[in-house]
Parts: C-alpha cells; structure tokens; sequence
C-alpha cells in the first residue's frame, strides 16, 4: 500500500497545483503564446451505452484530464505549475523538440473489466479476468500547421488496488443493478508503466476554411504503445463533417489528443458549433494485461487475438467554453471464446478555464 499512497498524493498534489499562482500566473497571462486557454475535461465510458446486456468487457471507464494553455516550453513556461515543470526537467526525453506550437496534458483514469456471468464466483476459463486499471498519464503534445504528434508516460496499478471493484458496486447500488459476484479472482496487484506515442495530419492543413460554415476534415494516425499494460501498433483515421469544424486533430476522446487536447492556432469557433465524425483504428497487439494476465505472477488470461479493429461514430457539440461530444464504439473480437462483439458508448464534457 505505500506504492499506492504515494502515487495518491502526486496526484493530488498535481491536480492541486494545475494552476500557477502570484507572480508566475501574471508572467503566464502576459504570455504572448498563452492566447488558447487552459481547459479540463471529463469523459465516462460504459457498455450499457451499447445496448441491452452489454455489461460485459470494458464495461466503465472514466477519465478526468487538465489540458495546459500553449506553452513556451515543457521546463520554464510560468503558465505550468512547479511540479509539473519539475516533472518535465526529468522527463527531456520524451519531450518532442521544436515546434510551432505545443501544450502539456495530465490525466487521471479508472477502467473495469469483467466477464460476461456476473452470477459466478469461480474463474470462468473461457472468459476474459475481472480486472481493473488506475492510471495516470503525463502528455506532451507538439503541432506544426497540419501536423500533430503526442507523446504519453502511463503510470498506474492493475489489480485489487485500482478499486475498481469498489466503483462497480457503487454504480450498481446507485443503478439498483445485481453486482458482479467474481471478483475474488481479478489480476493481482502490479504495478503498471507504459509509454504511447501517435503522430497525427490533417487535410486540409488550413482550418480557417471550415471556421465559418460548412465542412469537413479528415484526420490520419499512427503510433503505437510499449510497457506492461499494452503493447501495440496501430493506424486509422477520422472523418468530419459539420459547421464550424474546430482547429483540432479529431473527436475521438478515447485516444491520445483527441477532444479538446491538442494546441490550438485559432482557438473554438464563436458561437454555435456542430459535427458529427466517424472513426477507425486497427491495431496489432502484442500485450494486453487484461487479456494476458498479469506478467509477473500467475493469474487468469485467455488466448487473445492478434489484430482487433474499432469504429466509432458520434456527434460534438460546441458553445463557447463547453464542448459535449458523445460516440458510440463497436469492436472486433479480442480473444479466441468471445461471444459477442463489444460495444461501447462514451460521454465527454469539456469546459475551457
């Protein structure tokens, strides 16, 4: 437990201090490239979004993200509080280099994962491990015009101290749900490290022809994740079609730099905004603990199949500071006894500060 204490209070201690105060906020508000306002956002992700029995899978999520203003730099801009620049200063690796344009993200999330039989409480060997996943992620982003790349270290646990057990019941009390009966056999603790890296383009490169009307925009990207929590490549896309398209890289809030992370050069556009995206991503998967099990110890895991696909499709809605965006995900089979096709529904709300 001390593990997780100490990472409770980073956390804590980083959501505290997001904002600078005294003389480095007035340094940041004098900031020429501080003109794209700092924001936060808040996603849920659950599978009773995708129908009827769909409590199964990736069964809920929930992330809560600050996005930093456009910053000077990843270790002296006064607009990053001293934790995070302290942070940076050790981490120059994963820094992206020179650009036009960049920003900082931090988040903090919880994912669930469970078999379909909520009534059993023996490891069903046919079906995927209780598991649960507590994260939190540091993100560098870095644009030039039409191009994007973003960068994330992932540190988190997986097991019995992700909680995730607890938030399940509490949902279903609140819900008056029947509760998942299994989880005596989730993964065991394990510390978790990853590292994901996407590079992203978008046609056309100049927004400013979709800022005032009609539109659309297509979003390329590629990239992959290393470390114990997943290991993969993957590729695909995004389509828009709406009014006012923003100058962003894509809608799609449960991938990195998507919904409302990415620098900005124009910031949203005035007044109402809409438009609906459609998205795909296929990946070849090499690890993935909520499949494999744990890496250090024996636990449950199933026979996980290589490649799996995504597509998705939903609608965002803009007005001045808020952003809502809700999509809706349908996924290829993961592991070799799967019966059904997961499906998944998510929410995001955003608010610029």
């Amino acid at each position: 437990m001390p593990a997780l204490r100490t990472l409770s209070a980073l956390l804590l201690t980083a959501l505290a201090g997001h904002a600078p105060i005294g003389r480095a906020a007035e340094q940041c508000q004098e900031s020429r490239l501080s003109q794209t306002p700092p924001a936060v956002n808040f996603r849920v992700d659950n599978d009773l979004f995708g129908g009827k029995d769909q409590d199964q899978g990736y069964t809920n999520g929930a992330v809560l993200t600050l996005v930093s203003p456009n910053l000077a730099d990843y270790t002296d801009d006064p607009c990053l509080p001293r934790l995070a620049r302290w942070v940076n200063r050790h981490l120059e690796r994963l820094h992206p280099g020179e650009f036009d344009q960049q920003n900082m993200v931090f988040s903090l999330g919880q994912g669930i994962y469970t078999p379909t039989d909520f009534t059993r409480r023996d490891v069903i060997p046919d079906d995927r491990p209780y598991a649960g996943i507590l994260m939190a992620s540091f993100g560098y982003n870095a644009r030039n015009d039409d191009h994007l790349r973003t960068t994330q270290l992932q540190i988190g646990v997986v097991g019995p101290w992700s909680f995730a057990e607890e938030a399940q019941d509490a949902i279903h009390d609140l819900l008056g749900d029947e509760k998942f009966q299994g989880w005596g056999n989730q993964l065991h603790n394990e510390p978790l490290l990853n590292l994901v890296h996407e590079r992203m383009r978008r046609w056309p490169g100049d927004a400013s022809v979709n800022a005032d009307g009609w539109g659309w925009d297509f979003i390329s990207h590629w990239g992959g994740a290393l470390g114990n929590r997943a290991t993969h490549l993957n590729v695909g896309g995004e389509v828009r079609f709406g009014w006012k398209l923003p100058d962003d890289f894509g809608s799609t809030p449960t991938r990195p730099a998507g919904e409302n992370t990415a620098p900005s050069l124009h910031g949203r556009p005035s007044g109402w905004s809409a438009h609906l995206f459609l998205t795909t991503d296929g990946r070849w998967v090499v690890r993935d603990i909520t499949l494999d099990g744990n890496t250090f110890r024996n636990s449950h895991s199933v026979d996980k199949r290589p490649f799996v696909a995504d597509i998705g499709y939903g609608l965002a809605v803009m007005r001045g500071k808020w952003k809502f965006a809700i999509a809706r995900y349908h996924r290829t089979r993961e592991f070799d006894a799967q019966k059904d096709l997961p499906v998944y529904g998510s929410f995001t709300i955003s608010r610029m500060l």
